[in-house]
Protein backbone atom coordinates (compact mmCIF):
# COMPACT_ATOMS: atom_id res chain seq x y z
CA UNK A 1 0.00 0.00 0.00
CA UNK A 2 2.75 2.48 0.78
CA UNK A 3 4.18 1.48 -2.29
CA UNK A 4 1.44 2.27 -4.15
CA UNK A 5 1.21 5.60 -2.84
CA UNK A 6 4.93 6.45 -3.73
CA UNK A 7 4.08 5.50 -7.56
CA UNK A 8 1.11 7.45 -7.72
CA UNK A 9 3.30 10.71 -6.12
CA UNK A 10 6.11 9.87 -8.38
CA UNK A 11 3.63 9.59 -11.61
CA UNK A 12 2.29 12.65 -10.05
CA UNK A 13 5.32 15.12 -9.88
CA UNK A 14 5.82 13.58 -13.18
CA UNK A 15 2.70 14.73 -14.98
CA UNK A 16 3.07 17.80 -13.35
CA UNK A 17 6.50 19.02 -14.53
CA UNK A 18 5.63 17.72 -17.83
CA UNK A 19 2.36 19.63 -18.35
CA UNK A 20 4.58 22.80 -16.81
CA UNK A 21 6.81 22.05 -19.71
CA UNK A 22 5.10 21.91 -22.06
CA UNK A 23 2.52 24.47 -21.47
CA UNK A 24 5.75 26.71 -21.56
CA UNK A 25 7.19 25.17 -25.03
CA UNK A 26 3.23 26.04 -26.76
CA UNK A 27 3.41 29.41 -25.32
CA UNK A 28 6.76 29.93 -26.69
CA UNK A 29 5.81 28.69 -29.93
CA UNK A 30 2.62 31.03 -29.94
CA UNK A 31 4.99 34.36 -29.38
CA UNK A 32 7.57 33.11 -32.10
CA UNK A 33 4.58 32.42 -34.45
CA UNK A 34 3.32 35.89 -34.35
CA UNK A 35 6.52 37.48 -34.61
CA UNK A 36 7.12 35.02 -37.57
CA UNK A 37 4.17 35.81 -39.11
CA UNK A 38 4.71 39.50 -38.72
CA UNK A 39 7.55 39.57 -40.57
CA UNK A 40 6.90 37.46 -43.77
CA UNK A 41 4.03 39.53 -44.31
CA UNK A 42 0.82 41.64 -43.16
CA UNK A 43 -1.50 39.59 -45.58
CA UNK A 44 -1.88 36.22 -43.08
CA UNK A 45 -2.72 38.27 -40.08
CA UNK A 46 -4.75 40.83 -41.21
CA UNK A 47 -7.01 37.60 -42.87
CA UNK A 48 -6.85 35.97 -39.76
CA UNK A 49 -7.80 39.57 -38.31
CA UNK A 50 -10.87 40.18 -40.90
CA UNK A 51 -12.22 36.23 -40.69
CA UNK A 52 -12.95 37.57 -36.67
CA UNK A 53 -14.53 40.63 -37.63
CA UNK A 54 -18.28 38.90 -38.70
CA UNK A 55 -17.18 39.37 -42.09
CA UNK A 56 -17.42 43.38 -42.16
CA UNK A 57 -13.44 43.66 -43.46
CA UNK A 58 -13.88 42.00 -46.20
CA UNK A 59 -16.59 44.84 -47.58
CA UNK A 60 -15.47 47.36 -46.33
CA UNK A 61 -11.68 48.12 -47.07
CA UNK A 62 -11.76 50.88 -44.24
CA UNK A 63 -11.37 47.34 -41.85
CA UNK A 64 -7.56 47.97 -42.56
CA UNK A 65 -7.18 51.74 -41.20
CA UNK A 66 -9.06 50.24 -38.25
CA UNK A 67 -6.52 47.39 -37.24
CA UNK A 68 -3.36 49.82 -37.98
CA UNK A 69 -4.64 52.11 -35.84
CA UNK A 70 -6.55 49.78 -33.37
CA UNK A 71 -4.51 50.80 -30.04
CA UNK A 72 -6.51 50.05 -27.51
CA UNK A 73 -5.88 46.64 -25.98
CA UNK A 74 -2.39 47.15 -24.16
CA UNK A 75 -0.72 44.41 -26.00
CA UNK A 76 -0.95 47.23 -28.92
CA UNK A 77 -0.81 45.00 -32.09
CA UNK A 78 1.74 42.24 -31.05
CA UNK A 79 -0.76 41.26 -28.95
CA UNK A 80 -3.44 40.97 -31.23
CA UNK A 81 -1.65 39.10 -33.97
CA UNK A 82 -0.17 36.29 -31.07
CA UNK A 83 -3.63 35.86 -29.99
CA UNK A 84 -5.80 35.46 -33.54
CA UNK A 85 -2.52 33.06 -34.29
CA UNK A 86 -3.91 31.01 -31.10
CA UNK A 87 -7.33 31.01 -31.49
CA UNK A 88 -6.96 28.58 -34.64
CA UNK A 89 -4.82 26.24 -32.29
CA UNK A 90 -4.14 24.20 -35.52
CA UNK A 91 -3.56 26.86 -38.65
CA UNK A 92 -0.53 26.94 -40.53
CA UNK A 93 0.50 30.37 -42.00
CA UNK A 94 0.71 30.59 -45.24
CA UNK A 95 3.37 32.39 -47.17
CA UNK A 96 2.94 35.85 -48.39
CA UNK A 97 3.08 36.11 -52.32
CA UNK A 98 6.16 37.63 -53.79
CA UNK A 99 6.06 41.26 -54.47
CA UNK A 100 5.42 41.82 -57.95
CA UNK A 101 6.99 45.42 -59.71
CA UNK A 102 3.85 46.70 -62.12
CA UNK A 103 5.77 47.11 -65.38
CA UNK A 104 6.48 51.13 -66.23
CA UNK A 105 4.57 51.26 -70.06
CA UNK A 106 7.16 52.07 -72.43
CA UNK A 107 7.46 55.51 -73.57
CA UNK A 108 6.19 56.39 -77.31
CA UNK A 109 9.60 58.07 -78.13
CA UNK A 110 11.20 55.05 -77.23
CA UNK A 111 12.98 54.95 -80.62
CA UNK A 112 13.51 59.04 -80.94
CA UNK A 113 16.48 60.63 -79.92
CA UNK A 114 16.82 64.47 -79.64
CA UNK A 115 19.91 66.43 -79.86
CA UNK A 116 20.68 68.09 -76.85
CA UNK A 117 24.53 69.04 -77.81
CA UNK A 118 25.12 72.52 -77.55
CA UNK A 119 24.98 73.61 -80.81
CA UNK A 120 25.28 70.22 -82.63
CA UNK A 121 26.54 66.27 -82.86
CA UNK A 122 28.34 64.76 -85.78
CA UNK A 123 26.70 62.04 -87.61
CA UNK A 124 29.15 59.53 -88.60
CA UNK A 125 29.43 56.55 -91.31
CA UNK A 126 29.87 54.09 -88.45
CA UNK A 127 30.44 54.03 -85.26
CA UNK A 128 33.52 55.98 -84.43
CA UNK A 129 34.56 59.26 -83.46
CA UNK A 130 37.60 58.77 -85.94
CA UNK A 131 35.02 58.03 -88.82
CA UNK A 132 33.95 60.14 -91.83
CA UNK A 133 31.35 62.96 -90.93
CA UNK A 134 28.39 62.18 -92.93
CA UNK A 135 25.82 65.17 -91.16
CA UNK A 136 25.08 66.95 -88.37
CA UNK A 137 22.25 66.91 -85.97
CA UNK A 138 21.79 70.16 -84.51
CA UNK A 139 20.44 71.51 -81.27
CA UNK A 140 16.88 70.07 -80.56
CA UNK A 141 16.53 68.61 -84.01
CA UNK A 142 15.17 64.82 -83.88
CA UNK A 143 16.49 61.51 -85.09
CA UNK A 144 14.68 57.91 -85.22
CA UNK A 145 16.55 54.88 -83.51
CA UNK A 146 17.03 52.24 -85.79
CA UNK A 147 19.89 50.28 -83.93
CA UNK A 148 22.03 50.19 -80.68
CA UNK A 149 25.87 49.19 -80.51
CA UNK A 150 26.66 49.41 -76.96
CA UNK A 151 27.38 53.73 -76.72
CA UNK A 152 26.37 54.11 -79.94
CA UNK A 153 22.99 54.43 -81.98
CA UNK A 154 22.06 54.36 -85.59
CA UNK A 155 19.93 57.00 -86.22
CA UNK A 156 18.22 57.79 -89.66
CA UNK A 157 16.56 61.70 -89.96
CA UNK A 158 16.06 63.66 -92.77
CA UNK A 159 18.08 62.36 -95.72
CA UNK A 160 21.13 61.15 -93.20
CA UNK A 161 21.46 57.93 -91.81
CA UNK A 162 24.30 57.04 -89.26
CA UNK A 163 25.81 57.03 -85.82
CA UNK A 164 25.91 58.97 -82.61
CA UNK A 165 27.19 58.68 -79.42
CA UNK A 166 23.95 58.29 -77.10
CA UNK A 167 25.44 60.77 -74.34
CA UNK A 168 24.24 63.41 -77.15
CA UNK A 169 20.85 62.59 -77.19
CA UNK A 170 17.77 62.58 -75.06
CA UNK A 171 15.94 59.43 -75.25
CA UNK A 172 12.22 57.35 -74.48
CA UNK A 173 10.93 59.68 -71.05
CA UNK A 174 14.22 62.13 -71.26
CA UNK A 175 13.32 63.10 -75.27
CA UNK A 176 9.15 63.61 -74.26
CA UNK A 177 10.29 66.48 -70.97
CA UNK A 178 11.81 68.32 -74.56
CA UNK A 179 8.55 68.10 -76.82
CA UNK A 180 7.55 71.92 -75.93
CA UNK A 181 11.27 73.32 -75.80
CA UNK A 182 11.88 72.13 -79.05
CA UNK A 183 9.19 69.94 -80.82
CA UNK A 184 6.45 72.71 -83.04
CA UNK A 185 3.06 71.87 -83.03
CA UNK A 186 1.16 71.67 -86.19
CA UNK A 187 -3.03 72.00 -86.94
CA UNK A 188 -3.88 70.30 -90.41
CA UNK A 189 -7.41 70.71 -91.39
CA UNK A 190 -9.38 67.33 -92.10
CA UNK A 191 -11.95 69.26 -93.61
CA UNK A 192 -12.44 71.81 -97.03
CA UNK A 193 -12.37 75.15 -95.64
CA UNK A 194 -12.30 75.86 -91.94
CA UNK A 195 -13.16 79.08 -89.74
CA UNK A 196 -10.29 80.99 -88.13
CA UNK A 197 -11.91 82.57 -84.87
CA UNK A 198 -11.05 85.68 -83.67
CA UNK A 199 -12.15 83.94 -79.54
CA UNK A 200 -12.57 80.29 -78.11
CA UNK A 201 -16.39 80.71 -79.69
CA UNK A 202 -18.10 78.95 -82.67
CA UNK A 203 -20.31 82.69 -81.98
CA UNK A 204 -17.00 84.79 -82.57
CA UNK A 205 -16.31 86.64 -85.46
CA UNK A 206 -14.39 85.03 -88.31
CA UNK A 207 -11.18 86.34 -89.49
CA UNK A 208 -10.31 84.21 -92.45
CA UNK A 209 -10.75 80.75 -93.87
CA UNK A 210 -8.23 77.93 -94.22
CA UNK A 211 -7.96 75.02 -96.40
CA UNK A 212 -6.36 71.66 -95.72
CA UNK A 213 -3.92 72.06 -98.03
CA UNK A 214 -1.56 73.47 -95.33
CA UNK A 215 -0.39 73.03 -91.90
CA UNK A 216 -0.50 75.87 -89.39
CA UNK A 217 1.48 76.33 -86.02
CA UNK A 218 -0.11 75.40 -83.16
CA UNK A 219 0.45 78.80 -80.49
CA UNK A 220 -1.50 77.28 -77.73
CA UNK A 221 -3.73 74.16 -76.93
CA UNK A 222 -6.68 75.24 -75.39
CA UNK A 223 -9.11 72.29 -75.12
CA UNK A 224 -11.32 72.14 -77.51
CA UNK A 225 -9.86 74.72 -79.30
CA UNK A 226 -6.33 75.63 -80.80
CA UNK A 227 -4.81 79.00 -81.12
CA UNK A 228 -3.12 78.95 -84.70
CA UNK A 229 -0.39 81.08 -86.35
CA UNK A 230 -1.47 81.45 -90.17
CA UNK A 231 0.87 83.87 -91.12
CA UNK A 232 1.90 87.37 -90.07
CA UNK A 233 0.06 88.54 -87.40
CA UNK A 234 -3.04 86.90 -88.57
CA UNK A 235 -3.42 84.46 -85.37
CA UNK A 236 -6.70 82.63 -84.19
CA UNK A 237 -8.73 80.12 -82.95
CA UNK A 238 -9.76 76.67 -84.22
CA UNK A 239 -12.01 73.91 -83.98
CA UNK A 240 -10.14 70.82 -82.59
CA UNK A 241 -12.86 68.38 -83.80
CA UNK A 242 -12.13 69.36 -87.09
CA UNK A 243 -7.78 69.76 -87.00
CA UNK A 244 -5.18 66.97 -86.50
CA UNK A 245 -2.64 67.99 -84.31
CA UNK A 246 1.28 66.57 -84.63
CA UNK A 247 4.39 67.56 -82.92
CA UNK A 248 7.50 67.94 -85.58
CA UNK A 249 10.85 68.45 -85.00
CA UNK A 250 13.87 70.01 -86.83
CA UNK A 251 15.74 66.91 -88.91
CA UNK A 252 19.36 66.31 -89.49
CA UNK A 253 20.84 68.38 -92.34
CA UNK A 254 23.74 66.56 -94.38
CA UNK A 255 26.98 67.61 -95.35
CA UNK A 256 26.20 68.44 -99.14
CA UNK A 257 22.86 70.16 -97.83
CA UNK A 258 24.64 72.33 -95.80
CA UNK A 259 27.26 73.51 -98.29
CA UNK A 260 24.27 74.08 -100.86
CA UNK A 261 22.70 76.39 -98.22
CA UNK A 262 25.20 78.11 -97.43
CA UNK A 263 26.01 78.70 -101.56
CA UNK A 264 22.27 79.29 -101.74
CA UNK A 265 22.63 82.26 -99.17
CA UNK A 266 25.84 83.19 -100.44
CA UNK A 267 23.87 83.88 -104.05
CA UNK A 268 20.96 85.50 -102.14
CA UNK A 269 23.25 87.92 -100.96
CA UNK A 270 24.92 88.75 -103.39
CA UNK A 271 21.43 89.00 -105.79
CA UNK A 272 20.52 91.56 -102.94
CA UNK A 273 23.14 93.03 -103.46
CA UNK A 274 23.25 93.83 -106.98
CA UNK A 275 19.65 94.89 -106.74
CA UNK A 276 20.88 97.56 -104.52
CA UNK A 277 23.39 98.52 -106.83
CA UNK A 278 21.02 98.73 -109.77
CA UNK A 279 18.33 100.69 -107.95
CA UNK A 280 21.08 103.02 -106.69
CA UNK A 281 22.13 103.58 -110.63
CA UNK A 282 18.61 103.66 -111.53
CA UNK A 283 17.92 106.72 -109.35
CA UNK A 284 20.79 108.07 -110.03
CA UNK A 285 20.29 108.55 -113.92
CA UNK A 286 16.05 109.33 -113.08
CA UNK A 287 17.58 112.29 -111.34
CA UNK A 288 20.21 113.43 -113.75
CA UNK A 289 17.59 113.28 -116.16
CA UNK A 290 14.96 114.75 -114.37
CA UNK A 291 18.04 117.92 -113.54
CA UNK A 292 18.75 117.94 -117.02
CA UNK A 293 14.91 118.07 -118.54
CA UNK A 294 14.65 120.91 -115.67
CA UNK A 295 17.74 122.83 -117.05
CA UNK A 296 16.92 122.35 -120.58
CA UNK A 297 13.16 123.79 -119.84
CA UNK A 298 15.00 127.10 -117.75
CA UNK A 299 17.07 127.62 -120.61
CA UNK A 300 14.28 127.51 -122.77
CA UNK A 301 12.15 129.96 -120.93
CA UNK A 302 14.86 132.20 -120.45
CA UNK A 303 15.19 132.31 -123.86
CA UNK A 304 12.40 133.23 -124.56
CA UNK A 305 12.17 135.74 -122.08
CA UNK A 306 15.10 137.31 -123.27
CA UNK A 307 13.69 137.27 -126.70
CA UNK A 308 10.03 139.17 -125.46
CA UNK A 309 12.31 142.05 -123.97
CA UNK A 310 14.65 142.23 -126.95
CA UNK A 311 11.43 143.28 -128.90
CA UNK A 312 10.14 145.24 -126.02
CA UNK A 313 13.46 147.53 -126.69
CA UNK A 314 12.07 148.18 -130.61
CA UNK A 315 9.14 149.92 -129.44
CA UNK A 316 6.50 150.48 -126.49
CA UNK A 317 4.03 148.34 -127.81
CA UNK A 318 5.89 145.94 -128.92
CA UNK A 319 7.81 145.67 -125.54
CA UNK A 320 4.42 145.18 -124.00
CA UNK A 321 3.14 142.72 -126.84
CA UNK A 322 6.63 140.98 -126.05
CA UNK A 323 6.43 140.96 -122.22
CA UNK A 324 3.16 139.77 -122.61
CA UNK A 325 3.96 136.66 -124.69
CA UNK A 326 7.43 136.47 -122.13
CA UNK A 327 5.17 136.49 -119.39
CA UNK A 328 2.87 133.90 -121.30
CA UNK A 329 5.64 131.82 -122.29
CA UNK A 330 7.18 131.86 -118.90
CA UNK A 331 4.03 131.04 -117.23
CA UNK A 332 3.67 127.96 -119.70
CA UNK A 333 7.18 126.74 -119.00
CA UNK A 334 6.13 126.51 -115.27
CA UNK A 335 2.78 124.83 -115.60
CA UNK A 336 4.48 122.52 -118.13
CA UNK A 337 6.99 121.64 -115.52
CA UNK A 338 4.73 121.56 -112.64
CA UNK A 339 2.41 118.90 -114.96
CA UNK A 340 5.55 116.75 -115.56
CA UNK A 341 6.60 116.49 -112.20
CA UNK A 342 2.92 115.79 -111.39
CA UNK A 343 2.86 113.30 -113.99
CA UNK A 344 6.59 111.75 -112.39
CA UNK A 345 4.76 111.43 -108.71
CA UNK A 346 1.79 109.39 -110.52
CA UNK A 347 3.75 106.80 -112.21
CA UNK A 348 4.97 105.63 -108.37
CA UNK A 349 1.88 106.95 -105.78
CA UNK A 350 -0.10 108.12 -108.86
CA UNK A 351 -0.44 104.41 -109.54
CA UNK A 352 -1.76 103.70 -105.57
CA UNK A 353 -3.73 106.89 -105.83
CA UNK A 354 -5.57 105.57 -109.69
CA UNK A 355 -5.93 101.96 -107.78
CA UNK A 356 -9.11 103.86 -105.53
CA UNK A 357 -11.10 103.32 -108.60
CA UNK A 358 -9.28 99.96 -109.71
CA UNK A 359 -11.19 98.61 -106.94
CA UNK A 360 -13.77 98.02 -109.55
CA UNK A 361 -11.21 96.54 -111.95
CA UNK A 362 -9.83 99.45 -113.43
CA UNK A 363 -6.17 101.06 -113.08
CA UNK A 364 -3.21 99.72 -115.15
CA UNK A 365 0.04 97.96 -114.71
CA UNK A 366 3.13 100.04 -113.23
CA UNK A 367 6.20 98.61 -115.62
CA UNK A 368 6.82 96.08 -118.14
CA UNK A 369 8.39 92.91 -117.65
CA UNK A 370 8.85 89.19 -117.16
CA UNK A 371 6.79 87.70 -114.77
CA UNK A 372 8.70 84.56 -114.75
CA UNK A 373 11.43 86.76 -114.32
CA UNK A 374 10.33 88.36 -110.83
CA UNK A 375 9.41 84.67 -109.90
CA UNK A 376 12.68 83.20 -110.03
CA UNK A 377 14.06 86.28 -108.44
CA UNK A 378 11.71 85.96 -105.53
CA UNK A 379 12.25 82.14 -105.22
CA UNK A 380 16.10 83.02 -103.94
CA UNK A 381 15.21 83.85 -101.05
CA UNK A 382 13.05 81.16 -99.70
CA UNK A 383 14.41 80.50 -96.60
CA UNK A 384 15.59 83.16 -95.02
CA UNK A 385 13.85 85.27 -91.59
CA UNK A 386 10.78 87.00 -91.49
CA UNK A 387 10.99 89.78 -89.62
CA UNK A 388 8.07 92.15 -88.79
CA UNK A 389 9.03 95.85 -90.22
CA UNK A 390 12.11 94.23 -92.13
CA UNK A 391 12.51 95.10 -96.35
CA UNK A 392 15.56 92.92 -96.49
CA UNK A 393 15.53 89.94 -98.19
CA UNK A 394 18.14 88.51 -96.70
CA UNK A 395 18.32 89.94 -93.09
CA UNK A 396 15.14 89.62 -92.22
CA UNK A 397 11.58 91.08 -94.01
CA UNK A 398 7.82 91.21 -93.63
CA UNK A 399 5.13 90.24 -96.15
CA UNK A 400 4.82 93.81 -98.19
CA UNK A 401 8.73 94.59 -97.24
CA UNK A 402 9.03 91.29 -99.26
CA UNK A 403 7.05 92.67 -102.45
CA UNK A 404 8.38 95.94 -102.62
CA UNK A 405 11.93 94.82 -102.13
CA UNK A 406 11.86 92.16 -104.91
CA UNK A 407 9.76 94.48 -107.24
CA UNK A 408 12.29 96.92 -106.85
CA UNK A 409 14.78 94.99 -108.46
CA UNK A 410 12.27 95.48 -111.70
CA UNK A 411 12.19 98.95 -111.19
CA UNK A 412 8.71 98.82 -110.19
CA UNK A 413 7.99 100.87 -106.71
CA UNK A 414 5.47 99.54 -104.89
CA UNK A 415 3.68 101.20 -101.86
CA UNK A 416 4.76 100.47 -98.18
CA UNK A 417 1.98 98.39 -96.71
CA UNK A 418 -0.07 95.32 -97.85
CA UNK A 419 -3.12 97.56 -97.73
CA UNK A 420 -1.71 100.43 -99.71
CA UNK A 421 -0.22 97.86 -102.25
CA UNK A 422 -3.86 95.94 -103.06
CA UNK A 423 -4.77 99.40 -104.73
CA UNK A 424 -1.96 99.44 -107.16
CA UNK A 425 -1.83 97.94 -110.76
CA UNK A 426 -4.61 96.18 -112.18
CA UNK A 427 -7.18 94.04 -110.43
CA UNK A 428 -7.41 90.93 -111.95
CA UNK A 429 -9.32 87.29 -111.05
CA UNK A 430 -7.70 85.58 -108.51
CA UNK A 431 -8.69 82.37 -110.85
CA UNK A 432 -6.63 84.35 -113.91
CA UNK A 433 -3.80 85.21 -111.72
CA UNK A 434 -0.44 84.13 -113.68
CA UNK A 435 3.52 84.21 -112.19
CA UNK A 436 4.28 87.64 -110.90
CA UNK A 437 0.61 88.89 -109.86
CA UNK A 438 0.15 89.61 -106.16
CA UNK A 439 -2.21 87.68 -104.13
CA UNK A 440 -4.04 89.58 -101.25
CA UNK A 441 -5.43 88.20 -97.83
CA UNK A 442 -7.84 89.69 -95.44
CA UNK A 443 -8.22 89.35 -91.69
CA UNK A 444 -11.19 90.95 -89.91
CA UNK A 445 -12.15 92.72 -93.03
CA UNK A 446 -9.08 94.55 -93.54
CA UNK A 447 -5.75 93.60 -96.28
CA UNK A 448 -3.34 92.37 -94.04
CA UNK A 449 -1.05 89.71 -95.87
CA UNK A 450 0.23 89.97 -99.86
CA UNK A 451 2.37 86.68 -101.73
CA UNK A 452 3.39 86.64 -105.21
CA UNK A 453 2.14 83.81 -107.43
CA UNK A 454 4.37 81.90 -108.75
CA UNK A 455 2.16 79.61 -110.52
CA UNK A 456 0.93 76.09 -109.88
CA UNK A 457 -1.69 77.57 -107.74
CA UNK A 458 0.88 78.30 -105.05
CA UNK A 459 2.54 81.49 -103.85
CA UNK A 460 6.38 82.56 -102.52
CA UNK A 461 5.56 84.97 -99.36
CA UNK A 462 7.34 86.19 -96.19
CA UNK A 463 4.89 84.06 -93.85
CA UNK A 464 5.53 84.51 -90.03
CA UNK A 465 8.47 83.93 -87.99
CA UNK A 466 8.82 80.35 -87.78
CA UNK A 467 8.71 79.37 -91.32
CA UNK A 468 10.40 82.83 -92.55
CA UNK A 469 10.44 83.10 -96.49
CA UNK A 470 8.23 80.30 -98.06
CA UNK A 471 6.29 78.80 -100.74
CA UNK A 472 2.52 78.24 -100.15
CA UNK A 473 -0.33 77.00 -102.03
CA UNK A 474 -2.40 80.17 -103.16
CA UNK A 475 -5.56 79.33 -101.55
CA UNK A 476 -3.75 78.52 -97.95
CA UNK A 477 -5.95 80.95 -96.70
CA UNK A 478 -9.41 82.43 -99.24
CA UNK A 479 -7.34 85.03 -101.12
CA UNK A 480 -8.80 88.63 -101.36
CA UNK A 481 -8.18 89.69 -104.40
CA UNK A 482 -5.20 89.70 -107.08
CA UNK A 483 -3.31 92.71 -108.55
CA UNK A 484 -1.45 92.87 -112.11
CA UNK A 485 1.55 95.71 -111.27
CA UNK A 486 3.82 94.09 -114.25
CA UNK A 487 2.57 93.77 -117.64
Amino acid sequence: MQQRKVVRTVLGATLVLSFGVFGHYVVSTSTTMGTETELAGMSYTLDQYCSVQAGAAQSNPEAIVAFSDDTSNTGGADTTISGTAVVGATPEPTAAPAATATPKPESEYANVGISIAADYVNIRKKPSTDDEIVGKLYRGSAATITKTEGDWVQIKSGSVTGYIMKDYLAIGYSAEKLIDDFGTKWATVTTETLRVREKMSSESAVLTLISGEESYEVLKDEGDWAKICVDGDTNGYVSKEFVKVSVQFKKAVSIEEEREEARRKAAAEEAERQAELEAARRKAENERKSASTSENKSSSNSGSSNKGSSSGNGSGGSSNAGSSTGGSSGSGGSNSAGSNSGGSNSGGGGASGSSGSSEGGGGSVLGSGDGSAVVSYALQFVGNPYVYGGTSLTRGTDCSGFTMSVFKKFGISLPRTSGEQSRTGKKIKVSDAQPGDLIFYTSGGRVNHVAICIGGGRVVHASNERTGITTSSLRYRTPYCARRVIG
